[in-house]
């Protein structure tokens, strides 16, 4: 029954049994309804086939008292054995913070419980914990502390909430969680996503009016209406920027290296203006060259027995087209061996200089490329060149960057990646902005020394790292030839 009026996000929620979730969401879709399912289910059960009590820490009495409603709804629901809803007044020393506590206990000897979104009242608690509405608890990180804790015995961690600003310890959180840094489950639904399940459909249901797709878009723009400057944080997950650069100067400049010249940046541009007019075997040779001058001896001298990988932002006329290559220390520092800039490079010249990039990295472990626009041929090239499982053809958007970007900022944070001291890269670092809460490329372009850029760079970066998380790594592996013992009937 219970799957049956149940929509796809809040399905998906309680299919995902991992340890430690979080719910990045809208508003009045459901989450809390749905977590009560869980809670009564994992209440229901005995011990030995993994039941567990349930502990609900909200920061208001109303949340608390709707959530263990939903909890006695969803027991009757399902015919579940419980007894009634029990209060009683939790003691904090603090007569204006006094709350009451909520419980319903279940045959199977587990329990519901509400509780204060303290830390300390999690103490001596074994089982699962649920955070609702967490961007607004007082001292999120020692309630958070507190709650792993509970993981040592197989609990449970479930983390809800809308928004409440960029630089709250929620949206920190996410943010880590998306790049790598925490293995925890994530979820995200704004109003878009819950209408696209039939959240309309169901509020439709619950009224008892009828639903129809001109219905449904006028109460969506009334509700974006009421919300206002907020809607953006209430309804579809993007917290309120702080303003700024998103990678300050010093976090950049930390993670240089110490002089100029230990990663060189190597520009290059047309030797004539009518370069693409040049003869092609000409102009690969002139390229050659220049390849074998000022490539060569940087490749010659990298780790063969570490992986590389690279990350390529495309340009061609107007911005540059950048190449990253990455190399995988021992303690899995991702250092940079020297940039390549490419400005007005043509597209045969573009493939040519790759080609020799890829073709000279010890143990090459992939390569991400912006797939966009005409990036789409280069990218086509490379996986023909290479295969799909080398290859990553990237179509920058806004969910590329949510998901992607956050992992250049951990990196910095760790101290576990090297950059070039350059003051462009520098600049397309610091180019990068909160764009309706996601860090992303600007459309301002910026000029940097070398000339007009917009954040090439920082891209080509991400790009690299995109590269090296999903592709993998590298086996080292060698031909081995052995005498024919006869002549084979196939030959």
């Amino acid at each position: 029954m219970s799957a049956d009026i149940l929509l796809g996000y809040q399905r998906a929620w309680i299919d995902d049994k991992h340890p430690v979730k979080w719910w990045e969401k809208s508003r009045r879709i459901g989450a809390s309804w749905a977590e009560a399912l869980d809670a009564v289910l994992a209440a229901s059960l005995a011990r030995e086939h993994g039941g567990q009590s349930t502990y609900y820490l909200a920061y208001n009495k109303d949340m608390t008292e709707q959530f263990i409603k939903d909890c006695a709804w969803w027991a009757r629901a399902l015919n579940v054995v419980a007894g009634q809803i029990e209060d009683g007044l939790c003691l904090l020393g603090d007569p204006d913070r006094d709350v009451l506590v909520y419980r319903i206990r279940f045959a199977s000897g587990h329990e519901v419980v509400t509780l204060p979104s303290e830390a300390r009242s999690l103490r001596s608690k074994q089982g699962r914990v649920v955070i609702d509405e967490a961007a607004f608890v007082d001292n999120l990180e020692e309630v958070l502390k507190a709650a792993m804790a509970l993981l040592m015995w197989g609990g449970q961690v479930r983390v809800i909430s809308t928004h409440n600003g960029e630089e709250n310890l929620f949206n920190e959180r996410i943010q880590e969680i998306r790049a790598g840094k925490w293995d925890y489950a994530l979820h995200r639904t704004t109003l878009d996503d819950a209408l696209g399940h039939g959240l309309y459909r169901a509020i439709c249901r619950q009224l008892g009016t009828p639903w129809s797709p001109q219905a449904e878009t006028a109460w969506r723009a009334d509700i974006v209406h009421r919300h206002g400057d907020n809607a953006d944080e209430e309804l579809f997950c993007i917290p309120k920027r702080s303003g700024g650069a998103w990678l300050p100067g010093a976090l950049i400049e930390g993670c240089m290296a110490e002089q100029a010249a230990d990663v060189p940046v190597l520009r290059w541009r047309p030797p004539v203006d009518t370069f693409v007019d040049v003869p092609l075997p000409q102009a690969e040779a002139m390229v050659a060259a220049w390849l074998e001058e000022h490539v060569a001896p940087l490749l010659a001298v990298l780790p063969r027995d570490r992986n590389h990988y690279v990350g390529g932002d495309f340009g061609r006329s107007g911005d540059l087209s950048v190449f990253w290559p990455l190399t995988e220390r021992a303690d899995l520092t991702m250092a940079t061996p020297f940039l390549l800039e490419l400005r007005d490079a043509p597209f045969r010249t573009q493939e040519q200089i790759l080609t020799y990039l890829i073709n000279g990295l010890p143990r090459w472990g992939g390569v991400s490329l912006d797939a966009r626009g005409n990036g789409q041929a280069l990218a086509e090239y490379a996986r023909q060149t290479w295969g799909p499982s080398m290859v990553a053809e990237v179509m920058l958007s806004e969910g590329w960057y949510r998901e992607h970007m956050p992992r250049v900022k951990a990196r910095m944070e760790d101290r576990t990646i090297v950059l070039p001291r350059d003051a462009d890269v520098k600049d397309d670092l610091r180019n990068l902005r909160m764009v309706r809460g996601v860090p992303r490329v600007p459309e301002t372009r910026n000029r940097g020394g070398n000339g007009q850029r917009h954040a090439d760079s920082a891209v080509a970066l991400a790009l690299a790292l995109h590269a090296q998380a999903t592709l993998g790594a590298v086996e080292p592996w060698e031909v081995e030839t052995v005498e024919r013992l006869g002549t084979s009937p196939f030959m």
